[in-house]
């Protein structure tokens, strides 16, 4: 695993970028069930609404209930922790990463990257939305980002692929706390069910499961036939998705 140089301060500010369809909100829960950390809920969600006019479930309610402006969201995310915590976990969706983003606040933060085999993405979705683009996958921003931060000092981002931890929590999570200079909390592998506050207003349409988690589930392979029209845009995710399954984390 990388070790990434201490911080400057005492505390620790985390940003992970998933795709979609894959464990972020399990992670959310698992991080929030630590006693020093605070979460954070996909706060670039509104300005990708916003910007991109994406037509998702309660798209409107959204963009009126968080702020659209992503400089006003990024002082939120290196301002004060909430709850005098010492760690900030931030669950972040790559997709959200539109070309007027500026990145430059990461300075500081560890990164971290959220893969799933492209098959499973891909038929996953389509229960849920009418179609798929390459971008909606997150994958071109999260081969971007790493490829950034890899010629950064703070040196390249930590990617998991959620099939590694679903299959060896305790063992995934215990590295990465490692790597990020954390010490492990069991707390992290445990929640109780339930929404949280912390959740965004979008967890009506897509929490339902984790609501009923209290854990990781073991990990089940998806169904691997992708429909003939969204062949085109597996073949595409393939390279992406492999060069990080290449970099990521191992235990």
């Amino acid at each position: 695993a990388p070790i990434f140089p201490p911080m400057s301060s005492n505390t620790t500010r985390i940003a992970f970028w998933s795709g979609p369809r894959n464990i972020s909100t399990a992670m959310l829960r698992s991080w929030g069930n630590r006693t020093d950390t605070a979460v954070c809920d996909e706060p670039f969600y509104a300005y990708y609404l916003e910007s991109t006019g994406a037509d998702h479930p309660g798209a409107g309610e959204i963009i009126e209930h968080y702020s659209t402006d992503w400089r006003k969201v990024v002082e939120q995310l290196t301002g004060e922790i909430p709850g005098n915590c010492s760690v900030y976990y931030q669950k972040h969706m790559a997709h959200h990463i539109l070309p007027d983003l500026d990145l430059s606040w990461l300075a500081g933060f560890r990164v971290g990257l959220l893969i799933r085999d492209p098959r499973e993405v891909i038929t996953s979705y389509l229960k849920v939305r009418p179609s798929m683009t390459l971008d909606e996958t997150g994958l071109p921003q999260q081969v971007a980002l790493f490829n950034r931060l890899s010629l950064e000092d703070g040196g390249a981002p930590l990617v998991l692929d959620s099939a590694d931890v679903l299959r060896n929590p305790g063992g995934v999570l215990k590295a990465v706390c490692d790597a990020f200079g954390l010490g492990f909390d069991e707390g992290m592998l445990e929640w109780s069910a339930g929404s949280r506050e912390t959740d965004g207003i979008w967890s009506r349409y897509w929490y339902s499961r984790v609501e009923a988690s209290t854990g990781f589930e073991p990990y089940k392979q998806g169904p691997s036939e992708v429909p003939d029209d969204y062949k085109p845009l597996l073949e595409q995710c393939g390279e992406l998705y492999d060069f990080l399954h290449s970099n990521r984390l191992q235990v």
